[in-house]
């Protein structure tokens, strides 16, 4: 099969919200290359290690590829892209040279090629994410995540997904019902049910994601703890009659709501959310720049939450707030 490959030069600041502008642009595939320095201060306070290719990428700096089907125009796509680039500098963030360059390659040439970089890493003191084509002899006590992401976001080596787990092991109770909202891979499903929780409630608009989420809830023998449905946010739960119900697997209202989104997201449902979760519920949230963190705070406090925690990792932010 031939693609259109869009390649963007930009900074491992931008890499969250271009990325994920181009999953919900109808993106075949997202590649992330970042700099391959090995001498670069890294995080190894949960025992990550970082076995990746040296390449001539500048410190800070990243390339992200994105690939469409030959038949699509790409032209429209750029343009958006474009005009979505100059709304990104006005948080401000650094994008970089963000320039953009379109080759059409085969399949064979990409679809495979990102596997190189994702390599086994210690999320937290218990988890760790095993890609499913890696050999990894695990520790006594150390809890796997099985993973193949495939075309949907989540990897759980970006900033904001490791966040979430790591503040997931430190909120998750055992019996507990959960809603992950923008559940991409499945990752955060996943590692909520082998921390403990009774059930989740996986949803995602992009039904890439769905089918990604629901091989993965099954490489990891899950599928009796894990609903994975395709929704616009929560509004699964909606449903308005009973021929149109759903099984979710929870029980409302819930114990636990997380959400892996970008911040301008996270604003429009804080009050469904608020709904969805029962009273002492427990709210996580990440995808949040840096400088959007007190507005998401603000917000959750004016909802009726009280905001437990703040971590930060680079410029992205997790919040974790109680009803």
């Amino acid at each position: 099969m031939i693609w259109h490959e869009v390649t963007l030069h930009t900074t491992e600041e931008a890499v969250e919200m271009i990325s994920n502008f181009f999953h919900e642009h109808g993106a075949g595939g997202v590649s992330i290359e970042e700099t391959g320095s090995l001498n670069r201060a890294r995080d190894t306070s949960f025992g990550q290690w970082f076995d990746k290719p040296f390449n001539d990428i500048p410190e800070g700096d990243a390339i992200i590829k994105a690939y469409y089907p030959e038949m699509e125009k790409v032209e429209p796509i750029i343009e958006q892209l474009v005009r979505f680039i100059e709304e990104i500098r006005e948080y401000p963030i650094n994008v970089g040279l963000a320039s953009i360059s379109v080759l059409v390659v085969c399949d064979e040439d990409w679809a495979n090629a990102w596997k190189q970089y994702f390599k086994p890493v210690a999320i937290t003191n218990k988890l760790t994410i095993k890609p499913t084509w890696e050999d990894y002899e695990p520790r006594e006590g150390e809890i796997i995540i099985e993973l193949d992401p495939g075309m949907a976001f989540g990897t759980g080596t970006h900033a904001t997904t490791a966040l979430c787990l790591q503040t997931l092991e430190q909120y998750i109770q055992p019996g507990m019902d959960v809603i992950d909202i923008g559940t991409g891979s499945g990752i955060l499903a996943v590692g909520a049910v082998k921390l403990g929780a009774r059930h989740v409630l996986a949803l995602d608009l992009d039904p890439v994601a769905v089918v990604s989420a629901t091989e993965n809830v099954q490489l990891n023998k899950l599928e009796d703890r894990v609903t994975v449905i395709q929704s616009d946010l929560l509004q699964v739960l909606n449903q308005k009659t009973e021929q149109d119900t759903l099984p979710l697997g929870i029980t409302l209202p819930v114990d636990l709501v997380v959400a892996n989104i970008l911040a301008d997201i996270i604003l429009l449902f804080i009050n469904d959310v608020y709904e969805a979760l029962k009273l002492g519920g427990i709210y996580i949230t990440s995808g949040i720049i840096g400088q959007k963190a007190a507005e998401v705070e603000l917000a959750l406090e004016k909802a009726g939450f009280k905001v437990l925690q703040t971590a930060r990792d680079q410029d992205w932010v997790a919040i974790a707030a109680r009803k």
